[in-house]
């Protein structure tokens, strides 16, 4: 009767998977890091138009202002608000706070910390929000 071995011969599969593993691995990791940089690019200019938009409304504003201040009753409200004239027989009430009333600025120091959770920290890394600016 002939002995039927378990053994195969040659060194088999698993050199070779893990080489194709290593190699998927690699191609993986290639794609990662400029694929990571396109999408905080992209994020990049979606905030710039968002300034950019927040901007041009701004500019507006202002040009409106602008408009109001070539006018008599534009000039006699910014007197009145800024420079708290009247006009004969008006009353003008100035209210001020009494000194050391205002509160002191306080930091925060819990804002510095970065509670996010290593799941979330790993997401940031793979789509590039790590590479954005804060603010």
């Amino acid at each position: 009767m002939a002995r039927r071995s378990d053994k195969k011969d040659g060194p088999g599969h698993g050199p070779l998977i893990a080489v194709l593993l290593i190699a998927a691995l690699a191609v993986t990791l290639v794609g990662i890091f400029p694929f990571r940089q396109i999408l905080a690019q992209n994020r990049q200019v979606e905030n710039s138009q968002d300034r950019l938009t927040s901007l041009q409304q701004e500019i507006e504003l202002m040009e409106q202002e602008i408009d109001d201040l070539k006018t008599d009753a534009g000039v006699e409200e910014l007197a009145r608000e800024q420079l708290g004239m009247v006009e004969p027989g008006e009353i003008g009430v100035t209210i001020q706070s009494p000194p050391g009333s205002e509160l002191p600025e306080q930091s925060d120091p819990a804002a510095s910390f970065d509670d996010r959770g290593f799941m979330e920290k790993i997401w940031d890394f793979l789509t590039g929000r790590d590479l954005e600016p804060d603010g």
